[in-house]
């Protein structure tokens, strides 16, 4: 199935799309009551997120939970003391974050370091796609989009979707990039808030309420 908007960004009106986000994070307005999932993006219990950007911590364990995943005893030992080394170089030589729609590149190649940063998460037990994809989204949440079982119903994609995001972010001159953008503006969300997560959010809360 090729991917395919949310239906609340196939509309040129913001209001569908505003009305899931405010349910989400809460109504800057009105101050009303956030989703739980709401607290993953600028979680920093310890002050040194910024400095920790080439390593997992325990911080980004916690911050996952709010997002309904959780990441078991023994892989969390494997995730922050067996491999953090190994783990810590490939999110280096994934470099900085940035903005997934400024990528040139076919995001194909298996070699290419994001594929075998998910790929090395997915071979620790107790680790699956959706958690692989929430860790990485919390180390470059400008670069990677989070992928979940519902996520993938509404948007037609399955567990490759990083290319196809990518792709339709970049088409008619970057304007669900910037369509994302303005929205962040309009709903009035923290810096901390990427344009990737309010795809993603949208796409979610879409797609429970169609109920999956």
């Amino acid at each position: 199935m090729p991917f395919q908007l949310p239906d609340a960004l196939a509309t040129s009106d913001d209001k569908p799309a505003l009305s899931l986000l405010r349910r989400y994070y809460g109504d800057a307005v009105t101050s009303a009551g956030a989703a739980a999932g709401a607290a993953f993006d600028g979680w920093d219990s310890t002050g040194t997120r910024t400095a920790d950007v080439d390593r997992f911590t325990a911080d980004d364990l916690l911050a996952i939970t709010f997002l309904s995943v959780r990441v078991p005893p023994r892989a969390a030992a494997v995730l922050l003391r067996d491999r953090a080394a190994e783990l810590g170089d490939l999110l280096a030589e994934l470099g900085p974050d940035r903005d997934l729609v400024g990528e040139d590149e076919p995001l194909t190649d298996d070699c290419w370091p994001g594929w075998r940063l998910q790929t090395a998460l997915r071979d620790i037990p107790g680790i699956d796609t959706t958690t692989a994809t929430k860790l990485i989204a919390r180390k470059r949440p400008r670069l990677r989009p989070i992928w979940d079982k519902v996520v993938a119903k509404v948007t037609g994609t399955h567990k490759h979707q990083w290319e196809p995001v990518r792709v339709a972010l970049r088409e008619q001159h970057h304007a669900l990039h910037e369509r994302l953008v303005h929205l962040h503006g309009a709903a009035g969300l923290s810096a901390a808030v990427t344009p990737l997560r309010v795809f993603d959010v949208i796409a979610w809360r879409e797609g429970k309420d169609r109920g999956w």
